[in-house]
């Protein structure tokens, strides 16, 4: 939970919302707000579990 007044406390968050708004949200357009919320539960299955980051050293989370 953020502190009061500690922007960077919110900073993880902030880059996951900016990576799904490009990787997943811009690309498609959505008919329905159920839709959405579907799309966006499956990318965080594949977020947590397949994407490939450099973090990581180009490897899949475990």
């Amino acid at each position: 939970m953020s502190r009061a007044g500690k922007c960077i406390d919110n900073g993880p968050m902030e880059n996951f919302f900016g990576v799904i708004k490009v990787e997943m949200y811009y690309r498609k357009h959505y008919k329905t707000f159920e839709d959405l919320e579907t799309e966006i539960k499956r990318y965080n299955m594949f977020y947590n579990t397949e994407r490939v980051t450099l973090k990581m050293g180009l490897k899949i989370p475990a």
